[in-house]
């Protein structure tokens, strides 16, 4: 039978729209089940505290539970890793951070890479961290911190929480661009107790972890780490006020497996990005620690690369190798 030709083009046009409504009723139909977000840290941390206020938000704007799965060890690969090797259907988040920027090139033999293997979905937010001293150092900013250890060198202890950790690094950079010599010790478990007590000297350590012993003067903050001031620290310089040029922020964000839609991530994406904008979870990220920050999956993509470049010079320069 001949069809005629405007029936035949009417046709041809609804077959190939097909594949484009497929696209779209998938998308329209994520999630179908209970969504993942793992998490390479313990319980009760600062990324877990984010990823469940996050998940409840999220869970009722997409209608499925949102199920925060902690897996701990290797320096959050363990987590990351599980993640690379799930199906790449939406259903299975990964809760990143700088960490895994890091991660890529002070491991050297993992069996993924983070910025290939892991699609940017969205940020979350940028922590900020402070450099605290114990009060037998006499310096009371950054300038005079720099003059004191030059004066003394060899002599101050910096703290942190193991070998290549976040604190480790910042820390190193601060180095790095200042001249400086610090005495790293790192432990394996909290070292607040040592700086409290004065057996170490100086930490780069969260504002949420320090503030409440800055306030009553059991800790000196010299400076925040981030480009700008810390709202809940306003009287605190930043450290690129008299170190040009240094910023160090922790960050945290949510991945996916590569080869997941496009239409999924950006369903990801516009939901995250609202609840990031409602006023009570703002209030709460920052009581967190945490500052909210909104970027699109192809601008996150290219803070993760940048930040993975920065710090694996860092790593590659102060010859950090893992425990």
């Amino acid at each position: 039978m001949k069809l005629p030709r405007r029936k035949f083009l009417h046709l041809a046009a609804n077959v190939a729209a097909i594949p484009a409504v497929l696209r779209y009723s998938r998308a329209q139909a994520y999630p179908s089940r209970p969504v993942q977000i793992v998490i390479g840290f313990p319980a009760g941390n600062t990324t877990d505290i984010v990823a469940r206020l996050i998940g409840q938000r999220l869970s009722e704007r997409l209608g499925q539970p949102i199920v925060i799965e902690n897996r701990p060890g290797a320096g959050t690969n363990i987590g990351t890793e599980a993640v690379v090797r799930a199906p790449p259907d939406g259903h299975t988040l990964l809760l990143a951070t700088s960490v895994n920027a890091m991660n890529a090139s002070l491991y050297q033999h993992l069996n993924f890479n983070f910025v290939r293997d892991i699609t940017p979905v969205a940020r979350i937010g940028g922590t900020a961290f402070v450099i605290v001293v114990t009060p037998s150092i006499p310096a009371k900013s950054i300038p005079e911190f720099i003059a004191y250890a030059k004066a003394n060198p060899d002599k101050i202890t910096m703290a942190s929480a193991g070998v290549g950790s976040t604190n480790h690094i910042f820390g190193e950079l601060f180095k790095s661009m200042t001249g400086i010599n610090m005495l790293h010790v790192p432990y394996r478990s909290a070292y607040m107790p040592d700086l409290l007590s004065g057996r170490v000297h100086v930490a780069f350590t969260t504002v949420a972890q320090s503030i409440g012993y800055i306030k009553d003067s059991r800790l000196r903050a010299l400076a925040v780490t981030t480009s700008t001031p810390w709202q809940t620290l306003p009287n605190i310089p930043t450290v690129g006020a008299s170190v040009p040029g240094y910023e160090a922020s922790g960050w945290q964000g949510v991945g996916a497996p590569k080869n997941t839609s496009n239409e999924i991530i950006k369903k990801l994406n516009n939901e995250i990005n609202a609840v990031l904008a409602e006023p009570n979870v703002k209030d709460r990220l920052i009581g967190a620690g945490v500052e909210p920050t909104t970027m699109s999956p192809a601008e996150f993509g290219r803070f993760i690369a940048n930040e993975t470049e920065k710090w694996g010079n860092v790593i590659r320069t102060a010859n950090i190798k893992p425990e």
